[in-house]
C-alpha cells in the first residue's frame, strides 16, 4: 500500500515507525523483513504457471 509521507506507524507493542519520504509503501502481505515497511519481498513468491500464461505460437513473451 503506497501512502503519502512523512508518516507515523503505530506497532502493537505501542512503538513508532516514522519515515520521512515523500511516499511510503507499507507491507501487506506480511512478508517483510522490514516491516511495516514493504521491501518487495512479496515479488518472489513463486507462482504456479497455468496453460492460459503461456504464449501461443507466434507470440512473445
Amino acid at each position: 500500500m503506497l501512502v503519502e509521507g512523512p508518516v507515523d506507524v503505530l506497532m502493537p507493542d505501542g512503538s513508532v515507525r516514522h519515515c520521512e519520504r515523500p511516499v511510503v509503501a507499507l507491507c501487506m502481505c506480511r512478508r517483510s523483513r522490514r516491516a511495516p515497511f514493504c521491501d518487495t519481498s512479496h515479488r518472489r513468491r513463486e507462482r504456479r504457471s497455468s496453460p492460459a500464461d503461456e504464449p501461443t505460437e507466434g507470440q512473445h513473451p
